[in-house]
């Protein structure tokens, strides 16, 4: 077989150059090409009756929906969409020490105690290692298997069998290589090429995959998109290593709601799963305070209440300051800019600070209302109505946009005690169920209307 030839590969996003240059032109990265051998070319063009037909079949059959495997751990079984699915090939990612390895050895001890057989593969790690993690964690009576490797070869040949594990775990995928390839562990070849491999394995035998995957200083996971998208599902770990709390977040599910979340508390023995994140996240709310405001959000399919905490101070002559933590710095800049224009506050030239409470981070525009609140309670010295929560998106024209499912959200408002909602006018699903459960609704059609609920006449023209 002729030699491969000498190319260049982005580490980011895996574009192929023929020569070295210090900027990628598939993805802008710049200092990301490394040098990598290509394997030898294939001969190109189909040999006459080297294929075979398909089997064509229709959307109706009779095929079984696939099993399940429960964790025991709620939390962890909700992210997953009711547990591990069999033949699934499932990627963790997270910040180093934030928990990855931590909640994988106590889904696997759980899974093994239950009766099912388990491997733990490790590349970064000695037996010895993973054994001290497990005693402070309290699972050493499990019956997990545990192996430290890093070649898919070795791997592939030990568990490619009848009886293979129900469950595989792989810590961590950038450690694993294949060694027909030249190329070091962790480049993109590499990663590409013993992902499949691996994957191959677990569809072949019915196992799940567990890779557990390094990230990036930007937070995403080290290696080709290419690899989130060859597996089944993609989880990251959220939260401040400062912080006792972890949210483990689902991005991608094919077999379950993607944004699901769960929400877990670092302890000294290991992570534990919190059963009601909304009281958590509000345990130290207080309702006479201004610049504090509740959101009643969505994440995945689960109701969660949030506080929003804003600060609005004076600005030195320059440019004022836009500090966001947990919401996106863009959307704050646009809110402000609406606050200006259409309800005629004059809070662009201060300085502006916005943080949501716990080290959840939201995405979803249905926090608008809840934010403009919260600036608007701080401008003005004056605290949000007393057990109120907010939700509404809010457009450029300053009006008040409905969001989904907000019979969930107010149903969850009114568990936790919650007394009255201020929600979009368009709502109307959820001011009926407002009136079921008792909580009193008030609807704004534009974002001045807001103003006025805090006694304040807006100048907008």
């Amino acid at each position: 077989m002729a030699r491969g030839e000498h190319r260049y590969v982005c580490q980011s996003c895996g574009t192929v150059h023929g020569k070295w240059a210090g900027r990628c032109d598939g993805c802008g990265a710049w200092n990301t090409l490394a040098e990598e051998t290509a394997p030898a070319a294939v001969p190109k063009g189909l040999k006459s009756g080297a294929g075979q037909r398909l089997e064509l079949v229709g959307l109706t059959g009779a095929g079984e929906m696939p099993s399940r495997l429960k964790t025991g751990i709620e939390e962890l079984d909700r992210v997953f969409g009711g547990g591990l699915v069999e033949g699934s090939a499932i990627l963790i990612g997270g910040d180093p020490g934030i928990g990855k390895s931590t909640i994988v050895l106590q889904a696997s001890a759980a899974l093994a105690a239950a009766g099912e057989r388990v491997a733990y593969v490790s590349g970064e790690e000695s037996v010895e290692q993973i054994r001290l993690r497990a005693r402070r964690l309290g699972v050493t009576e499990s019956s997990m298997e545990l192996a430290a490797a890093t070649s898919v070869r070795d791997i592939v040949q030990t568990f490619d069998r009848p009886g293979a594990p129900a469950l595989l775990v792989i810590d961590s995928i950038q450690t694993m290589y294949v060694d027909s390839i030249e190329s070091a562990p962790g480049t993109v070849t590499q990663l590409r090429t013993s992902a499949h491999e691996l994957i191959r394995l677990a569809k072949r035998r019915g196992t799940t995959l567990l890779l557990i995957g390094h990230v990036t200083k930007d937070g995403q996971i080290a290696g080709p998109r290419v690899l989130e998208h060859m597996v089944d599902a993609v989880l990251y770990f959220e939260g401040e290593r400062g912080l006792q709390f972890r949210i483990l977040r689902a991005v991608k599910n094919r077999f379950g709601a993607a944004n699901e979340i769960g929400v877990f508390e670092m302890a000294e023995a290991g992570l534990i799963e919190v059963r009601n994140p909304s009281a958590l996240f509000l345990a130290e709310h207080d309702a006479g305070i201004s610049g504090a405001a509740v959101f009643a959000g969505m994440e995945g399919t689960r109701p969660i209440l949030v506080e929003i905490q804003a600060l609005v101070g004076r600005s030195p002559p320059g440019t004022p300051r836009r500090t966001v933590v947990g919401w996106d710095g863009a959307r704050l800049a646009m809110l402000l800019a609406v606050l200006e224009a259409r309800c005629g506050l004059a809070i662009g030239e201060r300085d502006v600070y916005l943080n949501v409470a716990g080290g959840l981070r939201i995405s979803e525009p249905g926090a608008d209302l809840a934010v403009a609140a919260a600036l608007l309670s701080s401008l003005l010295d004056r605290p949000v109505p007393r057990a109120t929560v907010l939700f509404g998106e809010v457009g450029l024209a300053g009006e008040v946009r409905a969001v989904g499912q907000a019979a969930a959200r107010l149903k969850e408002a009114a568990k936790l005690g919650f007394e009255r909602a201020i929600l979009p006018a368009a709502q109307a699903t959820g001011r009926g169920e407002a009136k079921e459960r008792l909580i009193a609704s008030t609807t704004v059609k534009r974002l001045r209307e807001l103003v006025e609920v805090f006694g304040v006449a807006s100048s907008a023209h």
